[in-house]
């Protein structure tokens, strides 16, 4: 994996954060706060960036959200001193669903708890006037793991420069309560999900095989002399087929 000095790229985060939200006119941040790693690093940023009284926290259960998201997201709230409401996601998601489409499937039905979170997130930055903070990695992203108008909307990227691992190594510095950094990431968007089990890779490999193929622009040959070519060919399929995710609805020329 690449070496970088994690206190310098907190601060280039920090530099970066401030530098939005004067472009904008903006002076406060929204952040959807999940309980998870992301959002928790996220919102001690943010924090870092412009204080805690100018950051709102957003906790946007389901019914179906394990118990420790919300008890985790309140705890990161609490920890950074970030004013949070609750609001419950689950009659706006089932209303849809219940009257139109019964029959739809898991990942229809979390693609709209993404996407419902994110409307609220919007309506509330209206209210605050506040930019909504975005909270992906750059594993991720790059893999298009997000959904698009869900989770992947936001003003800006704020940890899209890291990987998933190293968003690890910055939460011990930035204090990140430990039971957050240590349980297994999830989305949280039905029972049982976990992130790397739905990718079919750790996250481990995946940081790995990116930053041989992005950073260091490896060829194929080598990679898979590294790494087995079922899991080369399957990032590479990952980046290709999620390429739309990451740039703006093309116009015809």
């Amino acid at each position: 994996m690449r070496e970088i000095d994690l206190n310098e790229q907190i601060e280039l985060i920090v530099k970066f954060i401030k530098k939005q939200l004067t472009t904008a006119g903006f002076s406060k941040l929204i952040v959807g706060l999940s309980g998870g790693i992301d959002s928790a690093v996220v919102a001690a940023l943010c924090v870092k960036a412009i204080g805690s009284e100018n950051v709102y926290g957003v906790m946007l259960p389901y019914i179906s959200s394990h118990d420790d998201s919300l008890e985790h997201a309140k705890l990161v709230a609490e920890k950074f001193n970030i004013k949070y409401r609750i609001v419950e996601i689950t009659k706006m998601v089932d209303a849809y669903f219940d009257n139109f489409e019964p029959d739809a499937n898991a990942l229809r039905r979390g693609n709209r708890m993404a996407r419902e979170r994110m409307c609220v997130l919007y309506d509330l930055s209206a209210k605050y006037k506040a930019l909504v903070a975005g909270t992906g990695n750059l594993s991720e992203l790059m893999i298009g793991y997000c959904t698009q108008y869900g989770d992947s909307a936001c003003a800006f990227e704020t940890i899209g420069n890291l990987y998933k691992t190293e968003v690890f190594e910055i939460a011990h510095i930035l204090e990140v309560p430990e039971c957050i950094i240590t349980k297994n990431p999830t989305a949280d968007l039905w029972e049982g999900q976990t992130d790397e089990d739905e990718m079919g890779i750790t996250y481990k490999e995946l940081d790995e095989i990116l930053y041989l193929m992005l950073d260091q622009k490896m060829n194929y040959e080598k990679l898979v002399s590294t790494f087995s070519t079922e899991k080369i060919d399957k990032v590479k399929r990952m980046i290709q087929l999620s390429e739309f995710k990451r740039n703006m609805p093309p116009s015809p020329e």
